[in-house]
């Protein structure tokens, strides 16, 4: 019985970030155990289901199974209604994020680790300062687990990363109120993605619409911190989907807080080290997460394997896995940061320029990059930043 063992590894949350730092660990030979408070790993959806093809490659070959939406185009929508439609060259999916997320963990326990759903961590165990496990509920009933090393994958609120000391606070500018509502009976592209980029619809975020398939999207906003206080982002969806699909049928919603952040300065510790949203690794421009979390989840379950093995499991051993981040992708984290800051203070006129200026631009020769270009046509020092992150793109 998992209450009564001693693990190499605890993962604290069943989301991408975690199952995939699970995954890695036991792949590499350490045993592992996966907390999960939830009742079902993928439920509820968090999230807008985005993820790039490219991106999903890293870690799996994508199932059919998993996808309900191919993307090829995107479209922007600017505050006077001029669209600007951009083929991309790399193409993405909508998720099923339920089957999805499934998945993931059946290939972490396929690799050895063992997933306990219903399983509510309250606490953090300790030998001294450094962690040693972690103490929850289970069916009613209390534990607690011994372990070598606690990974917290548990979300943008993660307390695993406050109990063990660790700086979790965003500024209120950069955390996002967000609210998506999937929406059936309308008619959409099912094979491009909608962003509305206004104040009158999204102060300081955008708007999406993200097809699953022909006749349903997930429809949301992120609202920035400073503006929510004002108006909710409810409200301003609402609005939007009563003037744009007023007979549509919503299915489901979800609300949350999105951390457009720079990753976190610190997310290790003695015994312990955080992955996915807990430490900030969220596309700060689109506020998407799930291949960073799985990016992040994968070099710590990688690290942590590596650590077990070297019986050094101290702060500074695992500031390998901060090292290995920022070199694979904190730095563009800070440069996406610092061009989505730029953007996210752009008045609705200036937005009209952009979108004139953009529409100029042959259709066959437009590009994300082009468009970031005039995006912060006021700071040409983020040019660099902007070629540097969309290389390729």
């Amino acid at each position: 019985m998992w209450r009564q063992r001693k693990f190499d590894l605890i993962v604290v949350g069943g989301g991408p970030a975690g199952t995939t730092a699970a995954r890695y660990a036991a792949k590499a030979g350490i045993n592992v155990l996966l907390l999960e408070k939830d009742r079902d790993i993928g439920v509820p959806v968090r999230c807008g289901e985005a993820a790039s093809d490219e991106g999903l490659r890293i870690f799996v070959e994508p199932d059919p199974r998993w996808i309900k939406s191919v993307i090829t185009k995107l479209r922007l929508i600017s505050p006077n209604g001029q669209t600007i439609d951009v083929d991309l060259k790399q193409k993405g999916y909508i998720l099923d994020r339920r089957i999805f997320d499934y998945d993931l963990a059946q290939y972490a326990a396929v690799e050895g680790a063992q997933i306990v759903c219903k399983a509510y961590v309250d606490g953090l165990l300790f030998d001294g300062d450094k962690v040693s496990g972690v103490k929850g509920e289970y069916l009613g009933e209390p534990f607690e687990v011994k372990s070598k090393l606690v990974i917290g994958a548990d979300g943008v609120e993660s307390r695993v990363g406050r109990w063990a000391g660790l700086n979790t606070v965003v500024k209120m500018k950069d955390m996002e109120s967000a609210i998506q509502k999937t929406i059936s009976g309308i008619e959409v592209n099912e094979h491009r993605f909608d962003f509305y980029m206004s104040r009158e619809w999204a102060p300081g975020g955008y708007l999406w619409i993200f097809p699953k398939g022909p006749n349903a999207a997930n429809i949301g906003l992120a609202v920035s911190g400073k503006y929510s206080r004002f108006r909710s982002a409810q409200r301003y969806l609402d609005d939007f989907l009563q003037k744009t699909f007023p007979d549509g049928s919503v299915v489901s919603s979800t609300v949350g807080g999105v951390p457009c952040d720079k990753t976190l300065k610190k997310f290790v510790s003695d015994g312990l080290m955080l992955a996915g949203d807990a430490a900030h690794m969220v596309n700060p421009v689109t506020g998407g997460g799930i291949v960073p979390g799985m990016r992040g989840g994968m070099l710590a379950g990688e690290t942590a394997a590596e650590a077990i093995k070297e019986g050094d499991t101290s702060e500074k051993y695992l500031n390998r896995y901060a090292k290995k981040w920022h070199k694979v992708g904190g730095r563009n984290h800070e440069r996406f940061y610092s061009i989505k800051e730029t953007v996210s203070k752009l008045t609705d006129d200036e937005l009209n320029s952009i979108a004139d200026a953009v529409g100029k631009i042959p259709p066959n020769d437009r590009t994300i990059a082009k468009v970031f270009r005039n995006a912060i046509y006021k700071k040409p020092s983020l040019i660099v930043d902007v070629m540097k992150v969309f290389a390729g793109v």
